[in-house]
């Protein structure tokens, strides 16, 4: 059985997966899998994986029936997923290829979401739009002081759990990468134990073009944030009461 799966929900994303797959090939020296997982048969993904797959047999394409988009991309993923653990990222994205054996050690101790973060020490990012950079960084550094996150990047989407885990949590977000947001909130909610990994992200290095659209993004995440703000204080208000 594979250790790790690799879940990679895509978009039209040839040229990133020509790339990242093969470094993941070349580099991972542990048991595991790659399930690239489109959403329209029409996707450009599809004949770059199928040529790869010659190669690599450890390379699956998943179709998306659930539903368009991350979050159910994701589920998709898990249902098919064979490795012990998940492990969610971008096809643009280098930066998980150095951090996996550190995630699947603090796995193995026993934590239920392993989250990869930006802004804790030994964390950057480098390439992708500037405004998401700002406002990514500036929310989370506030929803983890204000909203006392367990997390120091609660939106990156880059994360490693059970398969079983993200089947229990109800992800309603449908915006782009929000569900990230949500799974962290509900994940801490529901008293599980989080890790953090310090993760050098580099995306948008080479080919395509972001999908980012700031207006969606950020009423999306807005509402995400203040959402987690209240249950956090709720929460807090109903510990603090005298048994």
């Amino acid at each position: 059985m594979p250790k790790v799966s690799f879940l990679i929900p895509v978009k039209n994303e040839g040229v990133n997966l020509k790339i990242i797959l093969q470094i993941l090939e070349a580099t991972i020296d542990i048991p595991f899998e790659i399930l690239v997982v489109v959403d329209s048969k029409e996707d450009d993904s599809i004949p770059v994986v199928c040529e790869i797959q010659k190669k690599y047999e450890n390379i699956r394409l998943v179709q998306n029936t659930l539903g368009r988009g991350v979050a159910f991309a994701i589920r998709s993923g898990c249902e098919a997923a064979k490795g012990q653990y998940v492990l969610v990222i971008a096809a643009d994205d280098l930066g998980p290829v150095l951090t996996v054996k550190e995630m699947v050690a603090l796995m193995d101790q026993g934590y239920n979401l392993v989250s990869a973060t930006r802004y804790a020490k030994g964390g950057k990012v480098y390439g992708g739009a500037f405004l998401s950079r700002l406002l990514s960084k500036t929310a989370n550094r506030l929803f983890h002081f204000l909203g006392g996150s367990q997390l120091t990047d609660a939106t990156v989407g880059i994360k490693m759990f059970r398969p079983d885990i993200f089947q229990k949590i109800q992800i309603q977000s449908r915006v782009g990468w929000a569900m990230a947001f949500e799974l962290s909130i509900k994940s801490q909610l529901l008293g599980m134990k989080l890790g953090e990994v310090p993760i050098i992200s580099i995306n948008r290095f080479y080919g395509g073009e972001s999908s980012f659209k700031p207006g969606p993004w950020i009423l999306e995440y807005s509402k995400l944030f203040l959402w987690g703000l209240k249950q956090a204080y709720q929460k807090k208000m109903m510990g603090d009461k005298p048994s």
